[in-house]
């Protein structure tokens, strides 16, 4: 069984550069598009997925509703796939959060993975959630299945599950609609 991790469409705060963590931001119109090209891709290549899941938040919802839509694959969506709550620094840009914290941000930078910002989760927090979804996902399924999610929250799961220190995990960066293809046999090796 495979898990086709998809990042959502492209929204206006991707373009600007804001940080959206647990805000509801909406797929702009290049995000819809990007989801339209993505769930034809899907068909063209012939993917498989008996189910997608995704993320309640307006910009992977939507992205999966369209996939759901071109795919015909029921869609669901959970609680526990959101993005990392980045609490006060959401709404604004990486050097924004580094000028306006910058005691907070250095802590943060250096143990992102333990430390959280002012009033959010750290990503240990947010992969603990996320990783009890994939299991509850995988225990219910015996076919591959599409998971639309968040950035944060894909670099998570590759840097867990290549055992990368968190302040690395840029090296997995992922573009809006790129899908990241998981082994659930390699998810279950990690966790023994």
């Amino acid at each position: 069984m495979k898990l086709f991790l998809i990042r959502h469409g492209q929204t206006d705060w991707n373009v600007k550069g804001k940080i959206q963590g647990s805000r509801d931001t909406e797929l702009n119109d290049t995000g819809i598009k990007q989801a339209e090209e993505l769930s034809n891709m899907i068909l063209k290549n012939n993917y498989k997925f008996s189910k997608i899941y995704s993320s309640p938040q307006k910009r992977a919802l939507k992205t999966a509703e369209i996939l759901s839509r071109v795919t015909n694959v029921e869609q669901v969506a959970i609680e526990g796939l959101k993005e990392i709550n980045f609490g006060e620094w959401e709404g604004m840009s990486w050097k924004e959060v580094k000028e306006k914290y910058p005691m907070e941000y250095e802590k943060w930078y250096i143990n992102r993975r333990y430390t959280k910002p002012p009033k959010g989760e750290s990503y240990q927090e947010m992969l603990e959630r996320v990783l009890a979804v994939l299991h509850r996902i995988i225990n219910e399924n015996r076919d591959d299945v599409a998971i639309v999610t968040h950035s944060a929250v894909i670099m998570s799961i590759q840097c867990y599950l290549t055992n990368t220190p968190f302040h690395k995990m840029l090296n997995f960066k992922t573009d809006n609609t790129s899908i990241t293809e998981i082994d659930n046999d390699l998810l279950i090796q990690v966790e023994k």
